[in-house]
């Protein structure tokens, strides 16, 4: 998990020295261009997939009522008729032991979220603005054309003047190493989940659906983010001028398949027509893009960067307190990469905004490459976790950022 702010190098082991190429940047593709149909399939199948236990709860609801209403004397001609009717008797016992044999089995086991912790790291793994740019000089790898570059960058990053770099890279020259990882890693991971039931009054959260979208069989997917050495010999992470564009790719298929799960029959209706529009008559017709404020009340977006926000708020048609959570935690934490969900979270209910029903959706990225979600729903009025990473600086927040 790194934990660092504004980042010009990355990890590499032996202490070379590291440094990261950018071939080109792009912005993330429009999501109101065309969806693939097989991904759309891909959901409602997972959605037809529980269709047999939809069928079977109305069902169960229906009889329930239907006994409910029956007085001593209906009771007593239905066992008459019973009597009389064996067969009848046993194939629909066969049916309701099969049908419920089916519903136990095939069920899932609850996942709860009984609490999690996220790292705060010390005062002197603080980097500032000034702090950040003396190192960059110290290094002795960037000209003064580069540190002014990186100056503009950084005061338009959203990053704020109390980001944090790993220890490792508070050395001049840094020393990154795998061991450094390692002991990053045992220091920040922490999240208490359980699947049994009697956890459920004292979880915070129930898993109610997990997306996972993995690109790695192509290779350019594999290839958009990768540790290598460049032409002098230095080794860094390599960004691929197709990054935002898999990117990009990754998060349509991930949200057309997680869609069906989640999204209103309304919004699902309109999407399906548009879709089916535009494949039958070859329509220039815009795909709609569902409204997901419908589905979920909180949005915990990887905040890898200020664009990736930016992007992820335009083309999911989110509101500026949407991506609050997201944009105040690249900014006090900088970019934590994929663990910024678990900060956004923890503003989310620092600022008491975690009600009882509350769904959360939770949407990451990863090299190789990877996008996924998960849908959270909340069992109670959460209260901030002991030790909460805001708990000193929540009133500070939220606060302006430069445009």
């Amino acid at each position: 998990m790194e934990q660092s702010g504004p980042t010009y190098d990355s990890g590499s082991g032996g202490g070379a020295p590291v440094g990261v190429r950018i071939q080109h940047n792009r912005r993330l593709p429009d999501f109101l261009q065309s969806v693939n149909l097989k991904y759309v399939k891909l959901g409602y199948h997972y959605l037809i997939s529980n269709l047999l236990t939809l069928c079977f709860i109305p069902l169960i609801i229906i009889t329930s009522i239907q006994v409910s209403e029956m007085n001593i004397d209906d009771l007593r001609q239905l066992w008459i008729h019973l009597q009389f009717n064996l067969v009848s008797v046993v194939i629909c016992s066969a049916i309701l032991v099969f049908g419920l044999t089916v519903f136990i089995m095939t069920r899932p086991r609850p996942v709860y979220l009984v609490d999690y912790s996220c790292y705060k790291p010390p005062h002197n793994l603080k980097a500032s603005y000034d702090k950040f740019m003396e190192h960059s000089k110290l290094t002795g790898d960037f000209d003064e054309s580069s540190l002014g570059f990186q100056r503009k960058i950084l005061e338009r990053s959203g990053l704020g003047e109390e980001t944090y770099f790993p220890e490792a890279m508070h050395a001049i020259p840094p020393k990154p190493s795998m061991a450094a990882a390692r002991e990053e890693a045992e220091q920040v991971m922490y999240v208490l989940l359980s699947n049994k039931r009697k956890d459920r009054r004292r979880a915070k959260y129930r898993l109610v659906h997990i997306v996972r979208t993995h690109k790695g069989a192509d290779d350019k997917a594999f290839r958009c983010v990768y540790q290598e050495q460049d032409d002098r010999g230095k080794t860094g992470v390599s960004l691929s001028k197709e990054l935002m564009a898999i990117a990009g790719g990754a998060l349509k298929t991930n949200i057309t398949t997680l869609g069906p799960l989640v999204l209103p029959v309304s919004e699902q209706l309109l999407f399906f027509a548009t879709l089916v529009i535009k494949k039958l008559f070859n329509r220039n017709v815009k795909p709609y893009i569902p409204d997901f404020k419908l589905a979920f009340d909180h949005f915990c977006i990887h905040a890898g960067g200020r664009a990736v926000i930016d992007e992820l708020e335009k083309n999911l048609q989110l509101l500026p307190v949407h991506v609050e959570a997201s944009r105040m935690t690249l900014h006090r934490f900088g970019n934590t990469s994929s663990s910024s969900i678990w900060y956004e979270l923890a503003y989310i209910e620092a600022k008491g905004g975690m009600c009882r029903g509350h769904r959360v959706w939770q949407i990451a990225f990863g090299s190789g490459f990877k996008c996924n979600s998960a849908v959270w729903q909340a069992l109670q009025n959460v209260k901030p976790s002991h030790h909460s990473p805001w708990e000193d600086c929540i009133d500070n927040y939220p606060v302006k950022l430069i445009s």
